[in-house]
């Protein structure tokens, strides 16, 4: 039988309040959902409470705060007594990789085990976070070892739901998914997942059930596919500046083609955030312990990892490689905007080559810089004005192409900068126009 059928509301538990379950959790809450957030991290859950929030997330905070109001959302750190009579188990704790380029899974078990432990009635078990295939077999055994240990025979199926969320578009993304990818194994688990996710399909957005490995390998797939495009682009970019090209140009010329499209093909200096480093080390890693090879993979994360030193060169190539005395303004530090996220983001690569090499950088960023600070200290200087990390500096560096970037006032920085020198990482300007202005401006895959 599928959700229980005595009463007309589903009652949903997601573990984990970090990007995707709070999403996640909040989401199904907006469209009348009984939720409950569970986090082990009692200041997060007593912040959330209160409507303050652990992430970015354009049009999460009044979303969270209005379903907490309504008593539709609901925060805990009691995984015991929030999982008993859940229809739906999420489990949305972090995967991080290891040195190795593996998941760590010992998280997403753990939270298995303890949802093993309490379950009282039938209920989905579904992983939310990214995990390799072969993941839900694992949370299968540890739900079911548990129950074993109480003496007790509760049915419960596992099911694979990867999230396909963007940073900064996460509301609109879940709201009106492109797609919701199920993995299941039994018409039960298919009867309780379409009615939850009903309200989100209604639109015509499809969703899709296929079997579990599937659905864990679609998630790495569609993430390095991206990643993929955004290395393949780069790598055409660096030979587009050899060869004199302009790879704007070229970008245009191939986004028209209606088999490649427009997304995903800007060149930059190279990806990061949560998903794709870690989703690309992961594929790697497990074809690997398969005795596989995945060459193309292998290749983009090179490029990649080469890509986040191209501004850097640039920079010495027209000052030197002695940066002692020199201060660049910096703007932007998250890996992409509408996000404070600053896990492998390419600011962090620049500003370490610029401190090594003697340089001094000073930042601004409308959101990210309080998590920088976590990640890298008073190792720069923050401002709370993009203008103010002008003064006195010897060049711009334009890293994370936040709207408030794109048409700034020329006449400003001229008064500014020591020099009239840009570096644009994200090739927001235009080439001609700084010129015309007098500016020496330096972009990516254009001479």
């Amino acid at each position: 039988m599928p959700i229980n059928s005595t009463r007309n509301n589903v009652k949903i538990a997601v573990v984990g309040t970090g990007y995707v379950g709070l999403v996640t959790g909040t989401c199904l809450a907006e469209v009348g959902t009984d939720v409950t957030c569970i986090d082990i991290d009692i200041n997060k859950i007593e912040g959330l409470r209160q409507g303050v929030m652990p992430i970015y997330e354009p049009g999460l905070e009044p979303m969270v705060v209005k379903n907490h109001k309504k008593g539709k959302l609901h925060f805990s750190t009691d995984l015991g007594d929030s999982i008993k009579g859940a229809d739906v188990a999420f489990i949305a704790v972090g995967t991080p990789p290891g040195e190795d380029g593996s998941a760590d899974l010992q998280y997403v078990l753990k939270v298995a085990s303890q949802i093993g432990a309490h379950m009282s009635s039938y209920g989905v078990v579904v992983t939310k976070s990214t995990v390799p295939v072969g993941t839900a077999e694992k949370v299968r055994a540890a739900v079911q070892t548990e129950l074993d240990k109480r003496g007790v025979d509760i049915h419960f199926d596992i099911a694979s739901n990867p999230e396909f969320l963007k940073e900064g578009a996460a509301i609109d993304d879940f709201m009106k998914p492109d797609r919701i990818v199920v993995g299941v194994d039994s018409q039960q688990a298919e009867d309780t997942m379409s009615k939850l996710y009903k309200p989100f399909i209604m639109n015509g957005h499809p969703l899709i059930f296929m079997d579990i490995p599937s659905a864990e390998m679609t998630k790495y797939a569609a993430n390095a596919m991206l990643a993929t495009r955004i290395s393949f682009m780069n790598d055409v970019a660096n030979l587009c500046e050899i060869m004199g090209a302009d790879v704007n140009a070229v970008r245009k010329g191939i986004g028209s083609d209606p088999r490649i499209g427009s997304r995903f093909i800007y060149a930059g200096i190279g990806y990061g955030g949560s998903c794709f480093p870690k989703d690309v080390k992961a594929l790697i890693k497990t074809a690997k312990e398969n005795d596989y090879t995945m060459r193309i993979l292998e290749a983009v994360e090179d490029v990649n990892d080469d890509q986040k030193s191209v501004l850097f060169n640039k920079v010495t190539a027209r000052i030197g490689t002695d940066l002692t005395g020199r201060t660049f303004a910096m703007w932007g530090l998250s890996f992409k905007p509408n996000t404070d996220d600053m896990r492998e983001a390419p600011s962090l690569v620049l500003i370490e080559k610029i401190k090594q090499a003697g340089g001094k950088v000073v930042a601004y960023d409308p959101v990210a810089m309080e998590e920088t600070k976590h990640m890298i200290g008073d190792a720069i200087t923050y401002v709370n004005d993009p203008y103010d990390a002008l003064n006195d500096a010897d060049a711009l560096l334009i890293v994370t192409e936040w709207s408030e970037f794109k048409l700034p006032d020329w006449d400003v920085i001229s008064s500014k900068l020591k020099t009239k020198v840009v570096f644009d990482g994200r090739n927001i300007y235009d080439k001609k126009e700084l010129n015309a202005l007098g500016y020496d401006y330096y972009c990516i895959g254009s001479k």
